[in-house]
């Protein structure tokens, strides 16, 4: 048995390249957030959810700046859960990295149930949990392979989709300008302020949006994960940073732009995907057929990148001794096999509620996620404005990748990503989420203070990570 072990890699492959990288986070943060739970954040700000995304898409670029900045000057696999330990101490990088893979996990129930709704547009008699069983097996098998590998995948299966967006976005405008396509709907740049005006639903609805605009941002931190398997991270990551929020903004706000002019907002629903509906309600059946496959694609695109990322997430929190040593265990290819065997379980539980709450299950665990991924941004900030605070002058000098607008952008982003959680309280749907966050806090709480803490004082573990944890892993034990 001790022979087999040895034979084993002790260490994460770094096969990531920049574009692996770049649509590795593009596929995370591209997916059910635009192409389902869009709808959603129309209804809730009528045509001003635009702003709303331009708003959002500039805090999480701060979000992904501050990141970047810790991970070029300190690149492993445990990122941003490390970087909680390291500058706000091991409760924070404790919290941090649990709270990330419980939104990993919540993020991903979500993507299953829209592709379930999704497979109801050729299928409509056929349960939802059944497509929600077969997606979760096959991007189980998808984790398996090679880091390489699947960064190579993800490249291909993000491409899809983006260029799917790009044709929707030629093909709306052609609709728009030239007036191609049948059907009854009216179609113009005027649907943007013609029914109860740009602001339809006032200022309250574009605040209230935020609890839905800032779940379709959730998973771009991917980008901190993959640091810890980037073959060139002081290159990699600042080049996918800066070109990831500007794309992200660009496809969300042009393509809702063009959904909106395309029909009134009031009439995009959620009993599917929107563009699916669009097209399909314009008489393009074709098109709405073919659409439906680029959605189906990117939800098991975002699946695929949220199992990936919340892996690594808990691989590196055993290497710090804030999980189990068996998740430290990898495959022959480098990849830690019972962190996506947890994953596929957790997931499990999507099927479950997809079967026993089929209408009710999207608004409320995009909630939860929404509270889960604000609070890993807020620690994200947290951690860079404690860093930068504890630099000497000639190590911040030194930085080869530095946030900008330092510190006022930092103070202004984290009120900004409070403000969101606050938010989620005055809505009857998204206030589970507060109640499902705050119970789980308390639980880590019970658990590090009762379990991790005493632990750590036995075995005399020090409080912060080793420095190079990435590089020179200690062998999974039983």
């Amino acid at each position: 048995m001790s022979t087999e072990k040895t034979a084993e890699p002790t260490t994460l492959h770094r096969g990531l390249r920049s574009r692996h990288i770049r649509f590795i986070a593009l596929g995370s943060a591209i997916g059910t957030g635009l192409f389902y739970g869009s709808s959603e954040a129309i209804q809730a700000g009528g045509p001003a959810v635009l702003l709303a995304y331009l708003i959002g898409g500039a805090a999480v670029f701060l979000v992904l700046r501050s990141l970047g900045e810790m991970a070029v000057n300190h690149p492993c696999a445990g990122s941003f859960g490390e970087y909680a330990t390291r500058y706000l101490g091991p409760f924070a990088g404790f919290s941090t990295g649990w709270t990330y893979a419980f939104e990993m996990v919540i993020v991903c129930i979500a993507d299953v149930t829209a592709l379930g709704v999704y497979m109801g547009f050729w299928f409509p008699d056929v349960p939802r949990w059944i497509w929600v069983l077969a997606a979760i097996g096959i991007i189980g098998v998808l984790n398996l392979f090679s880091v390489k590998v699947f960064g190579e995948l993800e490249f291909w299966l993000s491409l899809v989709k983006i260029v799917a967006i790009c044709a929707m976005i030629v093909g709306g405008l052609a609709i728009l300008v030239f007036g191609i396509g049948g059907g009854e709907m009216h179609v113009g740049v005027s649907n943007l302020w013609n029914h109860g005006g740009f602001f339809a639903h006032g200022t309250e609805g574009l605040i209230m949006s935020f609890a839905v605009v800032m779940f379709a941002f959730g998973g771009t931190e991917v980008i901190g994960v993959t640091a810890g398997e980037a073959e060139n991270p002081e290159k990699t990551i600042p080049s996918a940073v800066n070109s990831i929020p500007l794309r992200i903004v660009f496809f969300y706000v042009l393509t809702l732009a063009v959904l909106m002019s395309l029909n009134s907002w009031q009439d995009i629903g959620s009993d599917g995907s929107p563009f699916v509906q669009i097209f399909a309600g314009l008489g393009i059946k074709s098109a709405a057929a073919v659409l439906n496959v680029v959605v189906i694609v990117a939800a098991l695109s975002a699946i695929n990148s949220d199992i990936f990322a919340a892996g690594r997430i808990m691989y590196g929190m055993a290497e710090r001794g804030q999980a189990p040593a068996v998740m430290r265990r990898l495959s022959r290819n480098g990849v830690p096999t019972m962190t996506v065997a947890i994953m596929i379980g957790a997931l499990l539980l999507g099927v479950v509620l997809n079967y026993t709450m089929p209408e009710n299950i999207f608004l409320i665990i995009s909630s939860i996620a929404t509270f889960a991924t604000v609070w890993v941004w807020l620690m994200i900030l947290a951690s860079q404005y404690a860093a930068r605070r504890k630099m000497p002058e000639q190590e911040t000098a030194e930085l080869a990748y530095k946030v900008p607008f330092w510190p006022y952008g930092q103070i202004i982003a984290m009120v900004f990503m409070a403000a969101v959680m606050v938010l989620l309280a005055f809505s009857t749907e998204t206030r589970v989420a507060l109640i499902v966050g705050a119970v789980w806090l308390a639980l880590l709480s019970v658990v590090h203070f009762l379990w991790l803490r005493p632990r750590s004082a036995a075995s005399g573990v020090a409080e912060f990570p080793m420095e190079n944890p990435v590089e020179t892993p200690a062998p999974a034990r039983d």
